[in-house]
């Protein structure tokens, strides 16, 4: 048999209650780093819970920027996440996925005490 591999999809979406700041684009800074830390943890607990669940491995918040044009009372979360395919198995339902952190986020409106943007979620296999 052959092993399953590691393979990678990304999660996009923009947050309209979270005021972008310029130390959000450093990763080292303190701010991006705590919310770098909130979304891995709520982007995992949303994603664990999904038909990928037993195959999720998790995700890490690669790039926080402002919003869509120059929205500054909105910032960007890009994030890349991780699960092991089999190497029989079919590609990732990037549509099912996508309606799953739909309804998990009550129509895209919501992640924890975070308010989305409805029309900001992309899921790419």
């Amino acid at each position: 048999t052959t092993a399953a591999t590691l393979e990678r999809f990304t999660v996009n979406f923009t947050i309209t209650n979270l005021p972008y700041t310029s130390d959000l684009e450093k990763p080292d800074s303190a701010r991006f780093k705590s919310t770098r830390r909130v979304m891995n943890m709520m982007l995992d607990r949303l994603l664990k819970d999904s038909s990928i669940g037993p195959a999720f491995h998790g995700c890490e918040t690669t790039d926080c920027r402002y919003g869509p044009g120059s929205d500054r009372d909105q910032t960007r979360v890009d994030a890349v996440c991780t699960y092991s395919k089999e190497p029989r198995a079919a590609p990732l339902d990037r549509v099912g996925l996508y309606h799953q952190v739909s309804n998990k986020t009550r129509g895209i409106t919501q992640l924890g005490p975070y308010s989305l943007d409805k029309d900001s979620l992309y899921v790419n296999g």
